[in-house]
């Protein structure tokens, strides 16, 4: 006796084939996927919202006709949940302790990486005129990983990993980088800004309080108790103001920027979350380059 091919098999009584499953050509059905249109066993159906859909259809899409990547989890700020949700605080903390090291061992380097406005620095001989205002533009930068002193790293080092892993996970890493990084230049800038042109900044801290302000924004988002993280952020600023040798502008200026970051990363409607939380960011660039160029002209 001679068998039926698949999906030609005709029903008892009837000269009208049965369709059966594409992925088990045993089994008889009279479900087809509301997608692609293939007939489907109880085994292989796929509840979406409107009907069944194939196992295939899932994988290429989510079950509702929309892109794989719309599946995919997402943090409170639209950023993809990564398998190590501190990769980005790890590697941080290992450039800050590798410029660190580096620093330890050639002192020397402390003066070609700190933010400096505008002086004239004598050595080597004949001497030169050394700063962000004779074109030095990435002491702005290399100062936002710079310590001197190993209790000056420590605590940086203890609130980027406190502050920094939280953030990281609710942010995302792209938001969470542009965070860290946006601060620490705005702290540059301020200080840059108001600091006297010939005084030697280090910056590592601003960064570091931009994770303060936005830790207390993503806090209040969430309705969490802020009262432990507003207690540490005024004893901090006591220490701030009232400690010799702090550069308070990197302090404040990346607190500023990291508040306003913050805003726009959590608050951002979902329908133009990415255009919102970008443009926040752009602004705040903005308003950090214009202070460097309008203190740049000043002093030159």
């Amino acid at each position: 006796m001679d068998q039926q091919p698949p999906g030609d098999r005709a029903a008892a009584g009837s000269g009208v084939p049965t369709p059966t499953c594409y992925r088990h050509p045993d089994r008889e059905t009279g479900i087809s996927c509301t997608r692609c249109g293939r007939p489907i066993c109880p085994e292989c159906m796929v509840s979406a919202s409107v009907g069944f859909q194939c196992p295939d259809c899932v994988r290429q899409g989510t079950g509702t006709g929309h892109h794989p990547a719309a599946a995919r989890p997402r943090t409170l700020a639209g950023g993809s949940v990564a398998a190590d949700p501190r990769l980005v605080t790890k590697i941080l903390l290992g450039i800050n302790l590798a410029v660190f090291l580096l620093v330890s061992v050639r002192p020397g380097l402390v003066g070609d990486l700190t933010l400096l406005g505008r002086a004239w620095d004598p050595s080597p001989p004949p001497g030169s005129i050394e700063g962000v205002a004779e074109g030095q533009w990435y002491r702005l930068v290399t100062s936002m990983f710079l310590h001197q002193e190993v209790v000056h790293i420590a605590f940086n080092m203890l609130g980027l990993w406190w502050l920094g892993g939280q953030l990281e996970a609710a942010l995302g890493r792209s938001r969470y980088l542009a965070l860290y990084l946006l601060s620490g230049l705005a702290g540059s800038a301020l200080t840059y800004l108001i600091a006297a042109p010939n005084q030697g900044s280090l910056g590592a801290s601003g960064a570091v309080y931009g994770l303060f302000g936005a830790t207390a924004v993503l806090m209040r988002r969430m309705n969490y108790d802020m009262r432990p993280v507003l207690v540490l952020l005024a004893i901090n600023m006591v220490f701030t103001f009232t400690w010799g040798g702090i550069t308070w502008e990197a302090h404040v200026g990346g607190l500023i920027a990291g508040v306003v970051i913050a805003v726009g990363m959590v608050h951002a409607p979902r329908e133009r979350r990415t255009a919102v939380q970008a443009g926040t960011c752009a602004l705040v660039l903005l308003a950090t380059v214009a202070i460097i160029v309008a203190r740049t002209m000043s002093l030159t």
